[in-house]
């Protein structure tokens, strides 16, 4: 049996009417998305965000930002919601200012969202406590392994994955 080495161009789609172009070989890579495909999804399920600087600027830390953000994690987003039904108000994304790293908010694994009430009791009471951060944050991991940081006034959350989208 011989193998073709060309590639096959593939197109994901991510919600009505939008898709994501790749390769065979990004399948195993983390695919991004852009600011207007992640705004498109979290309007499609009720998530709202803000910034502080009501902007969108990925190199400006007053702003919010999607731009360069991991499918997985919007996607992760959307599971969050559709799981609480509380609202979600996203206060942070990809833009400039957060701790670096691998699986950082620049590199798109990574959402800040606003506390309430409702998202903190279902994350207390659905996640598993997994002991404090370096930073003193207390930690707390899903089911899927996603990690949800309690950082006083919002939560930090990293998305390895969907969460079971």
């Amino acid at each position: 049996m011989k193998f073709r080495s060309a590639l096959t161009a593939l197109a994901l789609v991510v919600a009505p009417g939008i898709a994501v172009v790749g390769t065979a070989t990004d399948a195993f890579a983390a695919t991004k998305i852009s600011h207007a495909t992640a705004t498109s999804m979290f309007r499609e399920v009720g998530i709202t965000w803000s910034s502080s600087g009501n902007c969108s600027d990925r190199n400006n830390s007053t702003c919010t930002s999607f731009e360069q953000l991991n499918l997985s994690t919007a996607q992760g987003a959307q599971t969050l919601k559709r799981a609480t039904g509380c609202a979600l108000n996203i206060t942070g994304g990809t833009e400039t200012g957060h701790a670096s790293g691998t699986y950082s908010h620049w590199n798109g694994y990574k959402l800040d969202y606003g506390k309430n009430t409702c998202v903190t009791n279902y994350i207390k009471n659905t996640f598993t406590y997994i002991g404090l951060r370096g930073d003193g944050a207390p930690q707390y991991r899903s089911g899927s392994g996603n990690i949800y940081a309690d950082e006083g006034n919002h939560w930090d959350v990293l998305y390895y994955n969907c969460g079971g989208c």
